[in-house]
């Protein structure tokens, strides 16, 4: 079983590798042929051996360190909490922070009008908003689905692909540090505790990029999955 793991991960692993090298756009394959099911098996195969890794050394890291633990789903209620993680975070995650990979101007146009919305809500306080907010707010939205319909034929600049390594790295980085929201304060001895959400961002944009977006989301899902099992299981 174990040689047979490691013929099948072997040519994903040689893929990400030379991938994660030289960042490249390419149009998504699809999950229609027993080359891409291959190709996302071994790719979902190697996320998961190595968020095994970083869990074992940050483990021992978060407890020399003396960090609190992250509490993502504190408030979740415990009905809630499988949907929550195995569903609802990986699809939200995968289209806010890879959707846009595509570099289809429909999905630029909704990426950007999205983080404008969100900047406007992030400034109200004890819910109250300044008018300039609100406006923000509005022309986010609308801009969002205006820029999703109109664009909708438009295929992916020349520009987009120029930048795509640059932009590739950027998000994963991005990504990574997005979860330092998980934890109650935020320190520089924390900025390792995010390594896996690196790790993550990095292969569930490979498999985004060269398989498809709803590839993402289920490798995304199935290491959440194992994520919440293994810290059940140690509780």
């Amino acid at each position: 079983m174990a040689l047979a793991m490691v013929r099948l991960s072997l040519p994903a692993a040689q893929s990400l590798a030379h991938f994660l090298r030289h960042p490249r756009w390419t149009r998504p394959m699809g999950l229609g042929s027993a080359e891409s099911w291959a190709l996302w098996r071994g790719a979902t195969g190697l996320y998961l051996a190595g968020l095994l890794v970083l869990a074992l050394v940050l483990h021992m890291w978060q407890r020399v360190m003396g960090l609190p633990s992250p509490d993502a789903f504190g408030k979740v209620p415990p009905a809630l909490l499988l949907p929550a993680v195995t569903l609802l975070a990986p699809v939200a995650e995968e289209c806010v922070f890879r959707g846009w990979l595509s570099g289809r101007p429909r999905a630029l146009a909704l990426i950007a009008g999205l983080v404008v919305a969100a900047a406007a809500l992030w400034t109200v306080r004890d819910g109250a908003a300044h008018p300039v907010a609100l406006l923000l707010l509005l022309l986010g939205v609308l801009g969002a689905a205006l820029g999703w319909f109109v664009l909708r034929r438009r295929e992916t600049p020349a520009w987009f692909v120029a930048a795509f390594p640059v932009l590739f790295m950027l998000h994963a980085v991005v990504f990574a540090l997005f979860h330092l929201s998980n934890y109650p304060r935020i320190t520089l001895a924390l900025v390792p505790m995010v390594l896996p959400q690196l790790w993550a961002g990095l292969v569930f944009g490979f498999i985004r990029v060269r398989i498809s977006l709803p590839a993402a989301m289920l490798a995304h899902a199935l290491g959440n999955l194992a994520a919440v099992t293994v810290a059940f299981l140690v509780q």
